[in-house]
């Protein structure tokens, strides 16, 4: 016997002629978040992945795997011979684990025959190993339409004993389709967004655009706290900080006020997408919700999509304030999100800023600035850090 790291794939499953470039991805991905535990074998066997891992690692180890996106499931299992009294020992051993937690009272035999040349059909040996359970263990009830726990029977060209199913966050492996820039500021909804488009397979750099001195050096320390939580997710980020300041002072002393923001968000939007077409990155990514902000009104969004050529990918732009900040949590940057320091969207605020703007009219109060001047002197001066898990 062995005890090893079984995981469960979850939509890679679907991609049939694909799928082997998915699970590639997804190995080389759990391989990078253990590799700190020590040597590890990773290998698969009919549609499962498993990892054989020094044992003192395995909790560590599935802790960070379950967090690896294309995965639906992780569980501590038996690897065992194919052999029926093997079966029932292991089984035992796993359910006796299972029922130290008091909230679980009944259980049910679940048998998967990934090897059809095994003797036994899978209703058989459910009914085998439940019979010997209930005889073995005097608190063992059997429910059949609701357990509170599976006694997971696995056979395929090895046999696999578990009953442990810790859930994953599912999606895709992380740079299966391509790479997106996230807007980064230091509130909650950005790192939501970038959470939610790594999910879907998205590889994550970051920009993040600062006023200072107007803002203070805590207030982008902040922003490099939320993209570390963001690594442990997304793997290894880029984080590309601009400082906005002067393209700010400009837009006060030469545009509306009451447009401020949006010309503001139009400078952003364009600095990403220089950044983005000079390091080959497919998409922006930002944190906005319709009509959560004068900003993120349709006619707004209009506004802003107009400054750039790149798509940009609004992951939040349906979603309900009280259902990002539950996601934040879930995630942990909430904490860390709401900590009071300032971003440079807070500088030069007005007091009643544009909700139904015009194109035309925008377009022509920029006439009055040096735009790509303005845009070439930020990116020349820009920081970059790199962010690791």
């Amino acid at each position: 016997m062995d005890k090893i790291i079984s995981v469960s794939v979850g939509e890679v499953a679907l991609k049939k002629l694909n799928r082997n470039y998915f699970e590639n991805k997804l190995v080389k991905n759990i391989r990078n978040v253990i590799k700190d535990l020590g040597k590890a074998n990773i290998y698969k066997d009919q549609g499962k992945i498993f990892i054989e891992i020094d044992e003192d690692s395995i909790e560590t180890a599935i802790n960070r795997i379950r967090k690896v996106f294309g995965i639906a499931y992780v569980s501590p299992c038996f690897r065992i011979e194919k052999d029926m009294d093997e079966i029932k020992k292991w089984a035992l051993e796993s359910l006796k684990d299972a029922l130290k937690n008091e909230d679980i009272k009944t259980f049910k035999v679940r048998t998967k025959r990934a090897d059809k040349k095994f003797y036994l059909e899978s209703p058989e040996v459910s009914r085998a190993v439940g019979e010997y359970l209930i005889e073995n263990i005097e608190d063992a009830v059997v429910d059949i339409r609701n357990p509170d726990i599976y006694v997971d029977v696995d056979i395929r060209k090895e046999c696999y004993v578990y009953s442990r199913k810790i859930k994953g966050y599912g999606g895709l492996p992380i740079g299966t389709n391509g790479e997106g820039l996230l807007l980064l500021s230091g509130g909650i909804d950005s790192p939501v967004a970038g959470f939610m488009m790594a999910k879907r397979g998205l590889r994550i750099s970051g920009v993040h655009f600062h006023s200072y001195p107007f803002t203070s050096e805590r207030a982008e320390e902040k922003v490099k706290d939320l993209a570390h939580i963001l690594s442990r997710y997304c793997g290894n980020i880029t984080l590309y900080s601009v400082n906005l300041i002067d393209i700010q002072k400009a837009i006060k002393e030469s545009c509306p006020a009451e447009e401020m923001t949006l010309i503001s968000r139009r400078f952003m939007m364009r600095i990403a997408e220089r950044i983005a077409n000079d390091k080959e990155i497919n998409a922006l990514v930002t944190g906005e919700s319709l009509g959560q902000v004068a900003s993120q009104t349709i006619d707004g969004l209009n506004v802003t999509n107009s400054s750039v050529n790149l798509p940009v990918f609004r992951p939040l732009i349906g979603m309900d304030k009280v259902d990002i900040v539950d996601v934040a949590k879930d995630i942990e940057t909430f904490e860390t999100s709401i900590a009071p320091f300032e971003d440079c969207c807070s500088v030069f605020l007005p007091k009643h800023p544009v909700i139904r703007p015009k194109l035309k009219d925008i377009e022509e109060s920029e006439q009055a600035l040096d735009v790509e001047t303005l845009i070439q002197d930020a990116v020349d001066n820009l920081e970059i850090s790199q962010i690791r898990p």
